[in-house]
């Protein structure tokens, strides 16, 4: 079987300080994105909504337009300086999410942008889940107060690496996307995500093995640097996790970098001692990436 990983590929997840200057938000992202590309990384992942701080309160305020797609300069500052970026850097360039506005329909989404190491936009995920928790005396938010969900599952092929997963955040609780993308053939899953210090602490670390150790591929979480002045309290700890659910890398609470290097053969490897793929028993339950699969809007 041929590998779903076709070349050796170094990671980078960009554990980014934001604060309230998108401006200045744009500038430490590219200035930490050079940085990455200068130490050899071919794919660089940005957090959630590293172009502003995170909160309904923000979404309005800091949402770009994107569509139709390629936007003015005026319409998405974002949009331009995340594909100069890939281009100048000559790398795969995932912008985590920023806020996006529609103007045809009036609503907001949560969106993710991935460029091509030629500046070109490849895709765009809008987090499919929305961000709706009630836990007594620790956290309320409701994202669906502000926010549409996406509907559709992205998946993408970065050649000359093979096939990766998009999804943001919450996305990750519903290993139904994970779990697709990786029969579709993903070797790498990447979910920007912002948890919390109660959701963090409960379940970042296990959710990222959970969904490579059940699905024997790669997984990438990339989350703000934690601020306790902010009114978000991020939980930080952006982490690569191999095909066993072995954790390859994480960061702490602070701004900094974190370096896998996702090597080919890994996950065939993997499989073969562990043979999954053989054993699941579709004559007893459904496959789910055999289904009604959305994969446009």
């Amino acid at each position: 079987m041929a590998n779903l990983l076709k070349q050796p590929l170094k990671l980078a997840l960009i554990q980014l300080a934001t604060g309230p200057d998108k401006s200045s938000n744009l500038a430490r992202a590219r200035a930490r994105v050079l940085e990455a590309n200068r130490a050899g990384a071919n794919l660089i992942v940005l957090p959630e909504c590293f172009n502003s701080p995170y909160g309904c309160q923000y979404f309005p305020k800091y949402a770009e337009t994107l569509l139709p797609s390629p936007p003015s300069k005026e319409q998405s500052p974002t949009f331009h300086a995340l594909s100069t970026l890939a281009s100048e850097t000559s790398t795969y360039l995932l912008g985590g999410s920023i806020p996006e506005y529609v103007e045809s329909t009036k609503r907001y989404h949560n969106t993710s942008l991935l460029f091509s190491p030629k500046g070109e936009l490849l895709a765009t995920h809008r987090k499919v889940h929305l961000f709706d928790i009630d836990i007594p005396g620790k956290i309320t938010f409701k994202e669906s107060d502000v926010l549409t969900p996406g509907n559709k599952l992205t998946l993408v092929d970065i050649p000359p690496y093979g096939l990766i997963s998009l999804a943001i955040c919450y996305d990750i609780r519903f290993p139904e996307l994970a779990t697709i993308a990786a029969r579709k053939g993903a070797f790498l899953l990447l979910y920007p995500g912002a948890f919390n210090l109660t959701t963090g602490a409960l379940h970042w670390n296990l959710q990222a093995r959970a969904r490579a150790m059940d699905n024997q591929v790669y997984v990438g979480l990339c989350s703000p640097a934690r601020d306790m002045e902010a009114s978000y309290h991020a939980w930080g700890h952006s982490m690569a996790t191999d095909p066993n659910g072995e954790v390859l890398a994480e960061a702490g609470e602070v701004e900094e970098i974190v370096y896998a290097d996702l090597k080919p053969g890994r996950i065939e490897e993997t499989r073969k001692g562990i043979p999954l793929y053989e054993q699941r028993r579709f004559d007893v339950y459904p496959d789910v990436s055999k289904g009604n699969i959305k994969f446009d809007e």
